[in-house]
């Protein structure tokens, strides 16, 4: 895949180089609720990770970094890829230093330009904790729609929590 180049970011894939941010990400507790992550993620596996990524038809997933000015400032991914039902999954991690700046809602639109144009996919789906009123906003704002609610589906330190079920419908018609 060639990188998705919008006007202040880059959407590219994975390098060796990006192992600490990748770690120091996927070891933060405080997402892990987004992430379903249980126990923390050895450098081991996040370095195996990125060294044997396949493509997106193999393993069902992309992981790409979202750059500004060469620095690594996040990552989006589709996953659970369904190339037979046409729809993949998204998800999308801003460093707590580089948010409010409208990086979040670029990344996103270039992967749905890519998923739309160059994989064909008919949908992207997400699921957000309902009280997340930033990334909801954020999907909604790129056309995802709350199809549903997921009742008491992921447990935080102060209970239960719902997510919302948002889909993104790709229209065309020669998909």
């Amino acid at each position: 895949m060639n990188n998705l180049k919008g006007t202040n970011i880059l959407l590219r894939a994975l390098e060796p180089s990006d192992l600490q941010i990748i770690y120091r990400w996927e070891n933060d507790v405080s997402a892990w609720h987004e992430s379903g992550n249980l126990v923390p993620i050895s450098e081991f596996t996040v370095e195996n990770y990125i060294s044997t990524q396949d493509d997106i038809f193999t393993s069902k997933q992309l992981k790409l970094i979202i750059e500004k000015d060469k620095k690594a400032i996040g990552h989006i991914d589709l996953f659970d890829f369904e190339p037979s039902n046409k729809r993949a999954g998204v998800g999308i991690l801003i460093d707590e230093k580089e948010r409010k700046n409208g990086y979040a809602s670029e990344a996103l639109g270039l992967i749905i330009k890519y998923a739309f144009k160059i994989l064909r996919l008919r949908q992207l789906y997400c699921n957000i904790i309902v009280d997340n009123e930033k990334s909801i906003n954020l999907f909604k704002k790129h056309g995802f729609v709350i199809n549903g609610t997921r009742k008491d589906w992921v447990l935080l330190g102060d209970g239960w929590k719902d997510v919302y079920f948002l889909q993104l419908i790709n229209d065309e018609k020669d998909i």
